[in-house]
């Protein structure tokens, strides 16, 4: 721990943290819009600047680290710096609402009271259209803070997309100017997680009326695609209680906010009309009937029972899956070993 200066209080921080963690803990909002705690230091979009003692020039939180006497100040000439950069930005943003998307850049605008001064008559940047259907880009609403090429690089460490062009005219790109089909992406929806612009946005929600995220209830669950158990947030729209989309949190312990394609994006299927909500047993006529799980527990139960006497316990065999827990598939080959007395279990992802 070393001692360093915040604004004129003398604080104490791990030596070589970066400045922005520091001085959160301390109590002090430094905003960001190219930083992602997942990436490395980037410095890019110096929203995060600050004045240190000594420097010729503000320096950027974000990629600054603490050091024994450091002298940072937060509120000097700072602020207007920032607002001069957000006015900067939006001049070139022409689509600063993108489908009601979350976008940090106007939260900071609305912050600092920024506008913009002008639009430059070359802002607009060409469209990029791709044949996969659960991502697409707007070019507009991308601020080229490259959070989502280095998002693919460091995290997910394949090369899927990559910035294009120079100046007005850059744009992020699948690499080589491909398809996202025809990368190394995965589709695992990383880069539309970190994007602070909603420029990388979910396909489906194209045509839909504009409805802002935030309006939307978030209800915690956990992902029904395999063992894994990663958390995810499912937002859902309160009129019609339907699963808008699905998010997950850096925070989460067991996927810290990664997700794979179908976790963020295969969620339709619990509206669909075909999704069993209650058991089902087939009656005398021959047809499934509906009925309540005791009922359902113990015709399976007497079915089980059944098989056993008149055939012996090898006789049944028990598949169990990946997309169950540990613990449940322990629990299965009890069952299966203890109650059915047969040895016969196996895992279907096995074969």
């Amino acid at each position: 721990m070393v001692k360093f200066s915040l604004d004129g209080k003398t604080v104490s921080a791990p030596e070589g943290e970066l400045l922005v963690y520091a001085a959160a803990r301390h109590g002090v909002f430094i905003p960001t819009l190219c930083h992602d705690e997942k990436l490395d230091p980037y410095g890019g979009c110096r929203m995060c600047v600050v004045d240190v003692e000594g420097s010729p020039r503000p320096l950027p939180a974000c990629a600054t680290r603490v050091t024994a006497g450091l002298a940072v100040s937060t509120n000097s000439s700072v602020p207007q710096y920032r607002k001069t950069l957000t006015e900067m930005l939006l001049s070139e943003h022409l689509n600063a609402n993108p489908g009601g998307r979350p976008n940090e850049l106007l939260d900071m605008a609305e912050e600092l009271g920024a506008a913009a001064p002008l639009i430059l008559p070359d802002a607009k940047r060409e469209p990029y259209e791709d044949r996969n259907r659960l991502m697409g880009y707007d070019p507009d609403a991308c601020i080229l803070c490259n959070r989502c090429v280095r998002y693919t690089q460091e995290v997910m460490q394949c090369s899927a997309l990559s910035l294009e062009g120079r100046g007005p005219t850059a744009r992020i790109v699948p690499t080589h100017g491909h398809s996202w089909l025809d990368t190394e992406c995965e589709l695992c929806g990383g880069c539309l997680s970190t994007c602070p612009t909603g420029a990388i946005y979910e396909k489906f929600h194209e045509g839909a009326p504009p409805q802002h995220e935030r309006s939307l209830d978030q209800v915690k669950s956990t992902c029904t695609f395999c063992g894994v158990g990663c958390q995810i947030d499912l937002h859902v729209d309160p009129a019609t209680k339907r699963i808008v989309k699905v998010t997950s949190d850096p925070g989460y312990v067991s996927n810290e906010g990664n997700l794979c394609v179908k976790g963020r994006f295969a969620f339709n299927f619990v509206h669909h009309p075909d999704r069993l909500t209650q058991p089902l047993v087939r009656g005398e006529d021959g047809e499934l009937h509906p009925t309540s799980w005791d009922d359902a527990l113990r015709v399976a139960a007497e079915g089980l029972r059944g098989v056993k006497e008149r055939h012996g316990p090898q006789a049944i065999g028990v598949l169990a899956s990946a997309r169950l827990t540990m613990e449940e598939n322990f629990l299965l080959q009890k069952l299966a070993r203890t109650a059915l007395e047969t040895h016969s279990i196996h895992s279907c992802e096995a074969t």
